[in-house]
Parts: C-alpha cells; sequence; structure tokens
C-alpha cells in the first residue's frame, strides 16, 4: 500500500469511507463526526468524486461489503476491524476497546459486521443495499 498515494487531509489522522447510498451507514457516519471532537477522522461516503483513485488498493466491490478505514501510511481496515480502530481513536471509545481482548470477542465481532452488511436491507437501508454473496 503505498503511502504517498495516501492523501488524508493534513489535520486528519484517518480515513473513513462508508457507503453513501445506505441509510445504515449514513447515521453512522454522521454520529462518527459527532464523537470525533479530536478531529481524528475524514469521513467520506465512497460516492464522492476521487475516492477510488485516492485508494486505489481497495477493490470497488469492497466499499459496497464494508466501512473502510485507511490510516496515514496506507494500511487499511475493513468492516468490523475498522470500528475497532474508530475506537480507539474516540476518546470515549477506549471504555469499550477491552471487550477486544476477551478471547473470541474479535471473531465473534466480524461475523456479526458480515451478517449485519448481508441484512443491512431488512435492517433499516432498503434494497439498494443488498449485498450480493460471493460464489
Amino acid at each position: 500500500m503505498p503511502s504517498e498515494a495516501v492523501r488524508n487531509s493534513p489535520r486528519r489522522r484517518f480515513t473513513v469511507v462508508y457507503d453513501g447510498n445506505c441509510r445504515v451507514c449514513t447515521r453512522f457516519a454522521r454520529a462518527l463526526r459527532k464523537w470525533d471532537r479530536n478531529a481524528e477522522f475524514e469521513v467520506v461516503p465512497s460516492q464522492a468524486p476521487g475516492v477510488m483513485a485516492r485508494f486505489p488498493w481497495i477493490p470497488t466491490e469492497a466499499y459496497a461489503q464494508a466501512l473502510q478505514l485507511i490510516g496515514p501510511d496506507g494500511r487499511t481496515w475493513p468492516g468490523s476491524a475498522a470500528v475497532e480502530q474508530i475506537l480507539r481513536a474516540l476518546p470515549r471509545g477506549k471504555l469499550v476497546t477491552w471487550a477486544y481482548k476477551v478471547p473470541f470477542f474479535r471473531l465473534l465481532a466480524d461475523r456479526f459486521y458480515q451478517w449485519f452488511a448481508r441484512n443491512r436491507s431488512r435492517l433499516g437501508c432498503g434494497e439498494h443495499c443488498r449485498v450480493q454473496p460471493r460464489d
């Protein structure tokens, strides 16, 4: 992951890319902007112009499947791993990151995230969020 390809906002450490067509994702992005009192995150929809050019190592279909978190060095965390890193960076998020030290919690968080992403159309998003299973 080439660090020179990453052009995060100069004062923000991370970029969060979410599906701007998804109501669930958009509500999460709005909440994250409120919680981000230290201005750690640039929060942008995957549909924004230039996003895919900024992060060419992320496959196009990945944006529809999961939230993407990109660090200043280009390291990328998708889905529940992104949520874990976001919590670590938020002032109050540290209150729940202890759970990731519990055996099997990370595995359960991954499975829950995948289930949620597959079912978000039934959980308040709409038909446009229906993620097709990979063959």
